[in-house]
């Protein structure tokens, strides 16, 4: 197909939805009970639906969230919509997720909505603010919360309504699609205004992970944003994953810097205190151990969504796009060393406890002598 015939299949306009995502770390850990109500709006549990094959009994992570009224902003191309949800995850993390409606006459359109701004300042800083007053609100819930907000994690989806269609109306088979705007596609997944100063390797690899059910619906997944396309009422489930893989993202994160000051303060500990003070790292160690394990239990729990295979497809590649594998074999290793020196210890300790018990032995045994030489004597 020549270059002229390829602007005629790409010549649709596109409609859909940005979906910006936000995952924040706000505490070491949240209290149990459920919530009723938070910046005054209800409280409910989030659910999916899926419409694909899938066993009878399929589970989803469902965290509390709460949706904010929809208010009008004033973006590039005039008043939009904007769509605000809050979801509250028990191990200590937020997320935020903002919905922005569009309508453009080619996809290189969507690419200036990557750092979307408003007239009076950025989505990023309304969000911060918005995250700033749920911890808030959440305060006398939150253990041990976070003094400051650290950066957050951020995910921009674009999904784009299906079916495709060329200029005479026929219906487009999104793979196809793809392989004939894969510059255009790779342009708005890494945010360049330009496509053609793409190489084709960066166009390639950008587009390379991509996944796709049915012959109208697809999802190009890359490390910092991502292409849905599909029928409107399908977004949310795909997205939810996303969500999900991002927020690990970020409490992997944060799990990471926790073990990094544990570690830190252990070796600081050992190296200064006499043998003789080390029970209370003994006991932080032990107690660092076992809140983490228990960590890394629900942070897994969050994801066990794998009765449906396409969206276990979907989790897998973006888990692979961020990485998940190697953060989780890092931390594995720094918890083997805190293991370790929470055995060293311990051994230490058990090695004292038994010279004691054999200085006692020995003092006994004197102390027996003495009383025996004694009584001979009288």
């Amino acid at each position: 197909m020549n270059l002229l015939e390829n602007k005629e299949v790409s010549g649709q306009a596109y409609s859909g939805e940005v979906v910006y995502i936000y995952a924040f770390d706000i505490a070491y850990d949240m209290s149990r009970e459920p919530l009723k109500e938070l910046l005054g709006q209800p409280v409910a549990q989030f659910s999916v639906d899926t419409s694909r094959r899938s066993p009878r009994h399929l589970f989803f992570y469902k965290p509390q969230m709460l949706r904010l009224p929809p208010c009008e902003r004033i973006g590039p191309r005039g008043p939009v919509r904007v769509e605000r949800a809050v979801k509250l995850l028990p191990v200590g993390a937020i997320s935020i997720t903002v919905r922005v409606p569009f309508r453009v006459e080619s996809i290189q359109e969507l690419v200036e909505f990557h750092d979307f701004k408003f007239t009076n300042g950025s989505l990023q800083d309304e969000v911060w603010r918005l995250a700033a007053d749920v911890c808030r609100e959440l305060g006398p819930r939150m253990i041990r919360p976070i003094p400051n907000l650290e950066e957050e994690e951020a995910y921009t989806v674009f999904c784009i309504e299906s079916p495709l269609r060329d200029r005479d109306g026929s219906v487009i088979a999104t793979e196809r699609w793809l392989e004939q705007n894969r510059r255009e596609v790779a342009a708005i997944l890494t945010q360049e205004p330009d496509e053609g100063r793409l190489s084709n390797q960066e166009a390639t690899e950008s587009t390379s992970r991509y996944l796709s059910y049915y012959e109208d619906d697809l999802v190009v997944i890359d490390w910092d944003a991502a292409l849905l396309v599909d029928e409107r009422k399908e977004f949310d489930e795909t997205v939810y994953i996303m969500e999900l893989a991002n927020l690990q993202l970020a409490e992997l994160e944060a799990y990471d810097r926790i073990l990094d000051v544990a570690l830190e303060r252990s070796y600081r500990d050992l190296r200064r205190r006499p043998i003789r003070d080390r029970r209370g790292v003994i006991a932080e160690l032990r107690e660092i151990r076992i809140d983490l394990a228990r960590f890394s239990d629900e942070l897994s729990n969050i994801t066990k969504f794998f009765g449906d295979w396409h969206l276990a497809r979907v989790y897998e590649t973006i888990a692979a796009r961020f990485h998940l594998a190697d953060w989780h074999r890092t931390i594995n290793e720094k918890l083997k060393t805190l293991d370790n020196l929470y055995e060293m210890l311990k051994h230490d300790q058990m090695n004292r406890w038994m010279l004691m018990l054999e200085i006692t032995i020995v003092l006994l045994f004197i102390v027996d002598l003495m009383l025996l030489f004694m009584g001979t004597k009288k």
